[in-house]
């Protein structure tokens, strides 16, 4: 080991000059930075860290070995400050290993330069080698340790599934959820754990809808989930074109184009699904006796032949309604359709999306019920008005600002009931001036009776929500069991995490609800409830987020998150928006779950749930400040927009309310685009559906497509990453599942967990694949559509595998 002797010859050289300037800069950003973080009540480590950095520096500018043994000292104190914080955690151990190591192998090769007669350039060159084989063996086992347990699946529950769609799965995929009970099942066993590793791809589609100009800069996201009825598969792209296809060789029969303006584009060009519905009595070759149902983004319902594709003549004027009479005035993208209507007892339910964050006056996110033969208009919900049986009185106009549903109803057709998950008020991140209505009806499950469009009961998950954690996801009608009988539920996944299990026939919660209390804090003390209501059932929230939980690369983007960790408002899950400083949203506003919903196996009894794992770091800006900043105005207003950049994230200007938005959803830094929590970002979990015990739980998504500065890794590591999308599940034991951010999908073992098959795909798969049979053959089919949000790539194209024959 080198001792320093003075009296040695003090080498200097080019390569020692360079790691003596990296480490001293390295020493000066950490010594700072970390005095700070220490005044701050953080972490003393890196100011320790960084003071011996400058030293070991300058003794090695110096040409003295002992700037070699101050950085062992380093590197030694890295380690063990890491296991102490961290344990076995790789990925948090990540940024007290890698970097230190990479330094180390540097200054390692200082010393044949600076005692050239004790250390020669194999034996430092095996010395090197040595460390990064010993931190290679490491990195392994901590891996093999940190492999989660596997549960047993449960007792087969049921002989067979029920469901009170109509329409259910089996050869057929008739509904958006499989049906309009959303279990996402298939009873199709063809495709088992055996032989899935041989599935191979029987036809690809290209839709040719894609963004003008180059896709990296599009607002594209399909998110499109294909129907299957009968011998025909149906489609619609991103901007609603409706497509049929033969759905054994991918052959187009007809495609319908609604001729969307790209100005009524909102956040995303999204069409997740489309509605199949079958006119009672009619005659099978008469003109619209089925008939394919969609929303578009321009807020039409518009209704087309099954057989042809051409517009239902006798469907509201020319085959299309709008959505928006009633609304008064409506700027293009402030109101679109994304998600499929939901048809119970022959009406069309749907809500529609109000682009977020505009203003507090933002169009009404009333709920409408339309006859599904002649579009005439059924019922309007109208929250803040429900003595409207349909439209308006003459000169008035539906309620601004009230919670949308923007997402996937369910249904029951033997109750009457349709479940609507919804959304917030405008303006989210401010209360001030929301109505009782609205507090008592935002964040919400409504079930609404089908045949008059009035409430029969509400859950409320969320009270006077100011964080976006709007219900994404379908609530799922399953029979539960329950003291040797069923009962009637639905189970219903939120963005905060929790899971709750409901008696769908009066909404009275079948395991305990808790109400517990949350912090009082922010801008609007006085409103924040004092509890919110916790399941007991199951939630896929994580604890409460700590320093050590701040993650990066390397221990200066660590300490960045870490400064910024200390400086933030955070006082656990539901702490309120500040405007003097930034606040912590964790989960952030992506979940939880979101759309992609939850699968469920109803025979086997197991709850498949994939889910995100990432704070938000936000802050109200004042009206003043966003004015001298000049951040967008309203869509349709001068200087409006959707979503202005601010720096991986969000400038929304909230008109109508004290304060703009800032939001960094995932909380990313600047520059390096890394998010500031330890991976893993994103998850998949398996639940026991009788007692909400977890099975097994992954992470979700390998690292390939994620890198510093937006550059792809391309390692197969899996991170666990943010996802958006759902899954299937079937009779044959597999999980279909895409929707994370590296462009796979894969076929995972019900029972373990473990991936057995995944291809990659030409673009993101931000979609819900769809399993049907053809000519006795099964068949899987994903929308590899991209989305930007995820910053997944665009694409066009539906992919469709089966076994060989």
């Amino acid at each position: 080991m080198p001792d320093g002797n003075d009296a040695l010859p003090r080498a200097r050289s080019l390569l020692t000059m360079i790691v003596a300037a990296i480490l001293t800069l390295i020493g000066l950003i950490l010594s700072v930075g970390g005095a700070w973080l220490t005044l701050l009540g953080g972490s003393i480590y890196y100011l320790l860290a960084g003071l011996l950095l400058i030293a070991s520096g300058v003794f090695l500018f110096r040409g003295r070995t002992f700037g070699v043994l101050l950085f062992l000292v380093v590197y030694v104190m890295s380690v063990i400050w890491g296991l102490a914080e961290a344990g076995l955690d790789g990925w948090a151990l990540l940024p007290f290993t890698v970097g230190p190591t990479v330094l180390l192998l540097l200054v390692l090769l200082t010393l044949p330069i600076l005692q050239p007669h004790r250390w020669r350039w194999p034996t430092v060159l095996g010395f090197a080698g040595g460390m990064l084989l010993i931190l290679v063996v490491a990195g392994f086992i901590i891996s093999r340790v940190n492999q989660p347990p596997v549960g047993l699946l449960p007792a087969l529950i049921a002989s067979t599934v029920a469901d009170p769609s109509p329409l259910r799965p089996g050869t057929d995929w008739p509904a958006y959820g499989g049906s309009y009970a959303a279990q996402r099942y298939s009873p199709l066993g063809q495709i088992t754990p055996d032989n899935v590793g041989k599935l191979e791809r029987a036809w690809v589609y290209h839709t040719r809808d894609m963004p003008k100009g180059d896709p990296k800069d599009s607002k594209y996201g399909a998110e499109t989930t294909a129907l299957k009825v009968g011998d025909t598969l149906y489609l619609c792209s991103a901007t609603n074109i409706l497509i049929a296809l033969d759905p054994a060789t991918g052959q187009q029969r007809w495609r319908y184009d609604p001729q969307i303006s790209e100005e009524w584009i909102p956040y995303t060009a999204a069409c997740r699904g489309v509605a199949y519905y079958a006119v009672p009595g009619a005659k099978a070759d008469s003109s619209c006796a089925a008939r394919v149902i969609e929303g578009t983004l321009d807020g039409r319902i518009i209704a087309v032949d099954a057989r042809t594709g051409r517009p239902c003549a006798g469907f509201g004027t020319n085959g299309a309604i709008d959505i928006k009479r009633g609304m008064g005035k409506v700027a293009p993208g402030m109101v679109s359709i994304t998600s499929p209507p939901t048809i119970i007892r022959g009406v069309i339910v749907t809500g529609h999306q109000v682009l977020d964050g505009q203003k507090r006056s933002a169009p009404s996110g009333v709920i409408q019920g339309f006859d599904a033969v002649t579009g005439a208009k059924r019922w309007a919900w109208d929250m803040v008005n429900p003595q409207w049986a349909a439209d308006p009185p003459k000169g008035e106009e539906y309620a601004r600002g009230t919670p949308n549903m923007w997402t996937i109803a369910s249904g029951d057709e033997a109750l009457g009931l349709v479940y609507l998950p919804m959304g917030n008020s405008a303006a989210d991140y401010w209360s001030g001036s929301r109505r009782p209505q609205e507090n008592a009806f935002s964040t919400s499950l409504v079930a609404l009776d089908v045949m008059t469009g009035k409430p029969r009961w509400s859950f409320q998950t969320v009270r006077r929500d100011v964080w976006d954690y709007d219900l994404g996801a379908q609530a799922t009608l399953v029979d539960f069991p329950s003291g040797g009988t069923s009962v009637p539920a639905l189970i219903l996944p939120s963005k905060q995490g929790d899971i709750y299990v409901l008696d769908r026939r009066t909404g009275r919660p079948i395991f305990p609800v808790q109400e517990r209390a949350v912090p009082r804090t922010g801008v609007e003390p006085q409103l924040r409830s004092p509890t919110q209501p916790f399941s007991t059932y199951h939630t896929l929230a994580f604890p409460k987020l700590e320093e050590r939980d701040m993650w990066g690369m390397s221990p200066i983007d660590q300490m960045i998150c870490r400064i910024q960790f200390r400086r933030a408002e955070y006082r656990g899950m539901y702490t309120p928006p500040t405007a003097d400083k930034r606040f912590v949203e964790y989960p952030g506003y992506n979940g939880g779950t979101d759309w992609g919903g939850i699968a469920i196996d109803p025979v086997r009894g197991v709850i498949i749930a994939n889910y995100n794992n990432m704070p938000n770091y936000n802050r109200l800006v004042p009206r003043a400040e966003a004015d001298r900043r000049g951040w967008p105005k309203p869509r349709g207003e001068v200087r409006g927009g959707d979503m202005g950049d601010a720096g991986h994230g969000s400038r929304d200007p909230q008109a109508g309310t004290p304060y703009a938005i800032a939001v960094n959803p995932g909380w990313r830094l600047p520059l390096t685009s890394l998010l500031c929590k330890r991976p893993p970002y994103g998850g998949i979990r398996a639940i026991d559906m009788r007692t909400g015990n977890t099975i097994w739980d992954r992470p979700f998504g390998t690292a390939r497509r994620n890198g510093p500065w937006g550059i792809p890794s391309m390692l197969p590591v899996n991170i666990g990453t943010p996802n958006n999308g759902g899954a299937v599940v079937t009779a044959g034991g597999i999980i279909f599942i895409a929707a994370a951010t590296d462009n796979l999908i894969r076929a995972i073992d019900l029972r373990t967990g473990k991936t057995l098959w995944q291809d990659t795909l030409p673009a993101g798969g931000q979609a819900t694949p769809t399993v049907y049979e053809a000519n006795g053959k099964q068949y899987l089919t994903i929308m590899a559509g991209g989305h930007h949000f995820m910053e997944t790539p665009i694409g066009d194209a539906l992919i469709t595998y089966a076994l060989p024959d």
